[in-house]
Order: C-alpha cells, then structure tokens, then sequence
C-alpha cells in the first residue's frame, strides 16, 4: 500500500554530518506522521525523530540539537539532517509513515522502508 525508500546512509567520521532522505509512494494519502527509527545490532528499534503532516517535530533527547527532520508533502518525502554525529549514532536508520498526526512508538507505524546503513567511526 505504501512503499518507502531510504538514502544517503554512509560512513562518516565523528563529528561529520549526513543527510538521509526517505521517498514514499502508493497510497500516502493515508499518511500523516513520518518518522525515523534507528536499530544497532543486538538492540531494539530505537525513536529518533517524527514530524506531523504540518510540520510539527518531536525529537528523542540522544539526538536534540543536532538532528532535524523535515519533509516535502509534494514530493512526498522526509529527511533527516545529521550534524555533530557520534559512534552511538552508528545504526540502521528507517523510515516510517503512520495515520497519527505525530508518533513516537515503533508500533505506531504500519509501514517502513528497508532502510540504510550509518556509520560513524571514531
């Protein structure tokens, strides 16, 4: 129903910035929160940020002040910026669409891309 494709995962070192992007399609007329989790290997999915289909923002502590998210409703696309990158940021980051107006819980989100790999090394 709703397909999502992450990008602009990579490796970067400490204190560097990346930009991911995540385009959805299909029935997006159902979505309204978008979001970004993050999993490290052996841990749970992990909130990071959400912003409503008017652009209003919440953000997990671990990432305020560094990380914004933003989104383009017509081309129907969220992104994550990410300065000031820490090794604790080193995770697969997804993306996410929910029929909440903002949502904070992995279980508020019926659909995720596959997501993409960020790496960042001491």
């Amino acid at each position: 129903q709703v397909l999502l494709v992450e990008s602009g995962g990579g490796l970067v070192q400490a204190g560097g910035s990346l930009r991911l992007a995540c385009a959805a399609s299909g029935r997006t007329f159902s979505s309204y929160a978008m979001g970004w989790f993050r999993q490290a290997p052996g841990k749970e999915r992990e909130f990071v940020a959400t912003i409503s289909r008017n652009g209003g923002t919440t953000y997990a502590d671990s990432v305020k002040g560094r990380f914004t998210i933003s989104r383009d409703n017509a081309k129907n696309t969220v992104y994550l910026q990410m300065n000031s990158l820490e090794p604790e940021d080193t995770a697969v980051y997804y993306c996410g669409t929910s029929p909440a107006r903002i949502a904070i819980r992995a279980y508020e989100y019926p659909y995720w891309g596959q997501g993409t790999q960020v790496t960042v090394s001491s």
